[in-house]
């Protein structure tokens, strides 16, 4: 039986000490044999070793546009494992193709290219980590042509080759991965199959889909996942159905290799998402990833509005109070500091007092080693945010923005820095910049977690560094 290679994929999501998440999608529903049923194949090996492990499977439908994911489970710590994923036809069922002899299978040999690969996380809490950070990957689809393929992909093969000389332990993108609003108001995808293919298009560039396939990627979406500064517009002409099909197309290509759904034990992935915010441990990082996105509520009955509802609020406070030696980073795909000097409404600035709530917990409960991770402004920068009259408090930020991104940028100019956080009464927080510059060019971030420090080098989209800046962290 000939064994396919992935459409899209494949992608190494969600991996701890003993477990991988890979995802990956078959058959193209254009295909003349659409109507065969169609599925997923997926082995690993301890790399070097000449011993394939039995073979997982999962049913590939077009209701999730013939994708899957198969967890590989009871994996060794610290260990790189190679792997094969692959889709296949077969006419029956699911529960007999652990029947099938092994030698069925015609997989691709060595000889058709490299495996690919991942490594397995650390079993402690002190390991350092070190990881790819960035967001904002335009990629202009237009009258059925794209443009932007080569220079947007380009940055990812900077990433790939600093990875043969540097270690990286995963690949975190902070929203933006597509933008479905080509030019805000020039076609934008307003249908499913839209949202579907603009997905595949923009995961099937080259170097993107070799880190992806390498890498362990974690995700979460900020506007141009849906339409630019959403929910802004929300209430006009058929948003509803227009929220409704991209976050059915975000669950397929981003949340479902997460680590939201429970892995049953035949490593299938169980049960339906009913959030998008998530946590993951990784060694001496412990990782908090906000969907500041799709639970806003910008004019509430009653109240200030709202930019996360108040149970991610409490699992983030919950979430920050709990004592680990690890240091805690929070995603926010929007910075949630300094605020902008003009048009503010789609960042924390006008989400004050959830904000304020935040940085009271930090400061009353005194909570060290806090990072924030942004993206979102097609800039990149870090800095320290400050208490006027307390030197013991100090909550750090690392922005990076753009991956790619063809148009206006912002500068220094355009962010409150040195000037009192607006909505925090009683207290005087003061955003500090650390960078030696803003950079506005396509660039990303390797941040190296270690339980004292993190470090943030900034590179250009060729792979040349920007800047190198050293985080000393208070415990």
């Amino acid at each position: 039986m000939k064994l396919n290679l992935p459409t899209v994929g494949p992608i190494v999501g969600f991996t701890t000490d003993n477990q991988a998440r890979i995802f990956l999608r078959g058959l193209d529903q254009r295909d003349g044999d659409g109507f065969r049923r169609c599925f997923a194949i997926v082995r690993c090996r301890i790399a070097g070793s000449p011993t394939w492990s039995a073979p997982l499977f999962n049913k590939l439908t077009f209701n999730f546009d013939f994708t899957g994911v198969i967890a590989l489970q009871g994996l060794v710590p610290n260990t790189t494992y190679e792997y094969q994923a692959c889709w296949f036809f077969a006419d029956t069922g699911l529960d007999r193709l652990a029947l099938f002899a092994p030698n069925i299978f015609e997989w691709p040999t060595s000889t058709d290219g490299p495996y690919d690969s991942f490594t397995t996380g650390p079993s402690d809490q002190v390991t350092q980590r070190h990881y790819a950070v960035g967001s904002c990957r335009y990629l202009l689809r237009l009258f059925e042509k794209q443009f932007g393929e080569e220079r947007g992909d380009k940055l990812f093969k900077s990433i790939l080759d600093q990875r043969a000389k540097q270690p990286l332990d995963g690949l975190v993108m902070i929203g933006d991965q597509i933008y479905a609003d080509d030019l805000n108001l020039i076609a934008p995808d307003t249908t499913i199959d839209e949202f579907l293919l603009r997905y595949r298009s923009v995961f099937s560039q080259p170097y993107l889909r070799q880190l992806m396939a390498n890498l362990p990627t974690y995700m979460i979406l900020d506007d141009h996942e849906i339409e630019d500064n959403w929910p802004k517009h929300a209430g006009k002409g058929s948003a509803t159905t227009l929220f409704t099909h991209a976050m059915y197309a975000y669950q397929i290509y981003q949340c479902s290799h997460g680590p939201l759904l429970r892995a049953t034990p035949d490593g299938r992935i169980d049960g339906i998402p009913d959030r998008y915010w998530y946590t993951f441990s990784d060694g001496c990082a412990a990782w908090f990833v906000m969907d500041t996105r799709t639970e806003r509520v910008i004019a509430p009955r009653s109240g200030p509005p709202r930019i996360i509802s108040e149970r991610q609020l409490q699992a983030l406070l919950d979430w920050l109070s709990a004592p680990t030696p690890q240091v805690k980073m929070v995603v926010t795909s929007v910075p949630i500091f300094p605020d902008l000097r003009s048009d503010n409404d789609d960042k924390w600035g006008a989400f004050q007092q959830q904000r304020h709530i935040i940085l009271e917990h930090i400061r009353t409960n005194a909570i060290n080693k806090v990072v924030f991770v942004s993206g979102d402004v097609h800039c990149s920068f870090a800095g320290k945010l400050e208490l006027r009259g307390q030197k013991a408090f100090g909550v750090h930020y690392i922005v990076s923005s753009s991956f790619f991104w063809p148009l206006f940028r912002m500068q220094d100019h355009d962010f409150a820095f040195d000037v009192d956080l607006e909505g925090t009464p009683g207290q005087q927080y003061i955003p500090r910049l650390l960078s030696d510059d803003i950079y506005s060019d396509d660039n990303y971030a390797r941040i190296s977690v270690s339980p004292t420090e993190v470090e943030v080098n900034y590179y250009d989209r060729r792979g040349s560094r920007l800047n190198k800046k050293k985080i000393q962290l208070k415990f």
